[in-house]
Parts: C-alpha cells; sequence; structure tokens
C-alpha cells in the first residue's frame, strides 16, 4: 500500500467514523462530485440519508438532472426546492459579496426544509482543497451550523475524485463548475435572460464538443475561456460558434489568458 493510499483510507475511515456519529443526516446536493461522494458514503454508513437540491435561476437544468441521477443511483430521497434567488437584492445585484449572501439564502432554504421533514443535521459537500478565504459562501456554512464531513475529515479535491472512482460514482470525473453568476461581470445586475443567455451559449459549445470551458460576458460579448488544447477545434468550428453565439452577445473574443480562479 502507497504512502497516498494509506493516508486516503485513513482520511475515508475517519469520514464514515462522521456518519457513525451521526445517524440521521439532510445533504446540501448539489449534482456535483463532492456532496454525491458524501451522500453515498453516508447512506453506506448505515445513516438515514435525505437529500435536497436548490433550484434557482442561477443553476443549469443539467446541474437539477445530475442530482436527480445521484440521488436515485444512491437510493436516497431527493427533495428538491425551487427558489428565485434573484428576489434577494443582494443577490441581484451581484455585489462583491453576492456569493455570500446566495450561498446563506439556499442553505436556509434547506435547513428549514430539513427541519420540517426531521433533520436537524445538514452537511455539505466542501472539501479540504476549498480555500476558505476565497470562499465567501462559507461563512453562511459557519453561521447556519451546516456541517462539512469531507473538510473536517481532511479529504481533498484528488482524494474525493479518487473515492468517487473507486465507488464507480458517474460523476467521479465531472469538472468543478461555479454557477452562473460568475458568467456576468460582478457588479452588472444579474438578469434572468442573462443567465439563460449564459446557459444556452454553453450548452451549445457542450454540443459542439467542448468541454471544460466557461461563455462570460464582456460588455455585451461573449468572452471565451477555453483550455488551450481546445483552440484548434475553436478554429475548426469558429463559424459554428459564432452563428451559436450570436442571437445572445454583439461579438464572440477568445480570451487568451485563462485564469485557474476565474474558472
Amino acid at each position: 500500500m502507497t504512502e497516498g493510499n494509506s493516508t486516503t483510507e485513513n482520511a475515508e475511515e475517519r469520514l464514515r467514523s462522521f456518519f457513525a456519529q451521526h445517524m440521521q443526516v439532510a445533504v446540501a446536493l448539489s449534482g456535483g462530485v463532492d456532496s454525491t461522494l458524501l451522500m453515498r458514503t453516508a447512506q453506506q454508513a448505515g445513516a438515514q440519508v435525505r437529500a435536497y437540491f436548490v433550484q434557482t435561476p442561477l443553476q443549469p437544468a443539467f446541474e437539477a438532472t445530475d442530482a436527480r441521477m445521484a440521488a436515485e443511483s444512491s437510493g436516497v430521497e431527493l427533495t428538491v426546492i425551487p427558489l428565485d434567488v434573484l428576489a434577494v437584492p443582494e443577490v441581484a445585484i451581484n455585489g462583491a459579496e453576492r456569493c455570500y449572501h446566495c450561498k446563506r439564502a439556499l442553505l436556509d432554504a434547506i435547513v428549514r426544509k430539513a427541519q420540517q421533514d426531521g433533520y436537524s443535521l445538514v452537511v455539505d459537500g466542501t472539501n479540504a482543497s476549498d480555500d476558505a478565504n476565497g470562499r465567501p459562501g462559507m461563512r453562511a456554512l459557519q453561521e447556519l451550523g451546516v456541517r462539512s464531513p469531507l473538510r473536517e475529515s481532511g479529504i481533498t479535491k484528488a482524494q474525493v475524485r479518487e473515492l468517487a472512482r473507486n465507488a464507480e460514482l458517474p460523476t467521479w470525473n465531472k469538472p468543478s463548475y461555479a454557477c452562473l453568476a460568475t458568467r456576468i461581470p460582478c457588479g452588472e445586475p444579474l438578469t434572468n435572460a442573462a443567465l439563460r443567455a449564459a446557459e444556452q451559449a454553453e450548452d451549445a459549445l457542450h454540443a459542439l464538443g467542448f468541454s471544460d470551458f466557461r461563455v462570460r460576458r464582456f460588455h455585451d460579448c461573449a468572452r471565451l475561456q477555453l483550455r488551450e488544447e481546445q483552440w484548434s477545434l475553436l478554429m475548426r468550428e469558429r463559424a459554428a460558434v459564432r452563428e451559436a453565439l450570436l442571437p445572445f452577445y454583439d461579438e464572440v473574443l477568445l480570451d487568451l489568458e485563462v485564469r485557474d480562479d476565474e474558472r
């Protein structure tokens, strides 16, 4: 057994120990690999588990589909909570604290519904690689008493993927995904129209064969952030890309310097 494998196994054992001590949990399910692994581990540990997904204008349709598939494959009941988060003024204005106010609204909706269903403990998929300083939403977790077992168990993102792959979870290699609000420049108000444009633009590029990318609004233009290895695909499909995106944007631009912290 390698040292790396031993460390992962020890972290997984700590995670199972968490659920051995908390046998009734509500999981804030996003449809991503972190919360899916958390839900599956809780279920396999024998805990009574219920999953909650908050449907807002900031989530694309595929996230709800992925959440439903993840819950179904784990045999866990899923509750979908509709929430018009754009009705929260601090979210709609898209200021520097948007992420905090959005996370607070989503988690508050889950905590309230979970309590109505008899679940006093809500857990989420924050892991040990998530930087608390770069994620203002973590403050909302603390304020609402939501626990993060992956983070508490010292499980990193790489270990999450390793454990998810070993468990044959369908989301094990799903790219990390930031909500649609990140496609709109900070300070520019969020609207349903702008969010739907971003979603439809990214759906169109995905259909053309692109993966792990972003389409960001920049002065009514689409600013494409692609992995460098996909630039050749963009050149081959540039006519189709323009045809797909110009209904939503005035022009299509390629960002030549993609920063990881923007993804």
